[in-house]
């Protein structure tokens, strides 16, 4: 799936969906501008990696649905970061983190659970999330043996799979225009898969992503 192609469906999905919310739940349906801090690592025993950190953004819409339940649509626009140990052929005891950036977009339709409606809510979900390759920030790390190998090269595992899906949790807060969020994203889907068919030293690769998100909404 090219990241083209995966734009056109998510936008249209966006406008179809934010149609039908005008339709159907006529009570309340905002569309809004979000942005905010996330906190991005890869739960796996075959790399030691590092928590980073970067910058996200996108748009949202929220509709009312029935009763104290809410739906939301949204598309968003990634640039995680994660660090992953390794060091020079000839100084194997001097380590250091390198680090990697993943550039994706995501889409999501999730439930909300209103505690108190307009003001706090409970919300999950599906996320669908097409990435990048895990490509090194620096060419000067290209040729550094990652942690716990002989001879696997950095730039050897940066061809990961592209298209992974999420699941997400968290809670929001605010008014009804502005709403501040914390969210939890765990990736079902092996996004280390690919390397598996790259004959590499290691065949076994598993590896599921984590997300933390701090995030605004400001409705229109």
């Amino acid at each position: 799936m090219s990241l083209k192609y995966f734009l056109f469906v998510t936008f249209s999905v966006f406008i179809v969906s934010q149609s039908l919310s005008q339709r159907n739940y006529d009570e309340y349906n905002r569309i809004g501008i979000t942005g905010g801090m996330t906190f991005f690592d890869i739960t796996t025993s075959d790399l030691n990696t590092k928590q980073g950190q970067s910058l996200m953004g996108g748009f949202t819409t929220r509709g009312s649905f029935r009763n104290n339940f809410d739906l939301i649509y949204g598309i968003g626009f990634y640039g995680t970061q994660v660090e992953i140990l390794g060091n020079e052929l000839t100084t194997p005891l001097e380590k250091q983190y390198i680090k990697y950036t993943i550039s994706s977009v995501q889409i999501n339709f999730l439930g909300s659970y209103n505690i108190i409606k307009h003001h706090l809510s409970l919300e999950f979900g599906p996320v669908l999330n097409v990435n990048s390759k895990l490509k090194l920030d620096s060419d000067q790390f290209e040729d550094y043996i990652l942690d716990g190998y002989s001879f696997l090269k950095a730039k050897e595992i940066q061809d990961i799979s592209t298209v992974n899906f999420h699941i997400l949790g968290g809670i929001s807060a605010g008014l009804e225009s502005f709403r501040l969020g914390v969210h939890y994203q765990y990736g079902v889907t092996n996004m280390l898969n690919k390397l598996n068919d790259k004959n590499l030293e290691n065949t076994d690769f598993k590896g599921n992503s984590t997300t933390i998100i701090l995030s605004a909404v400001v409705y229109l």
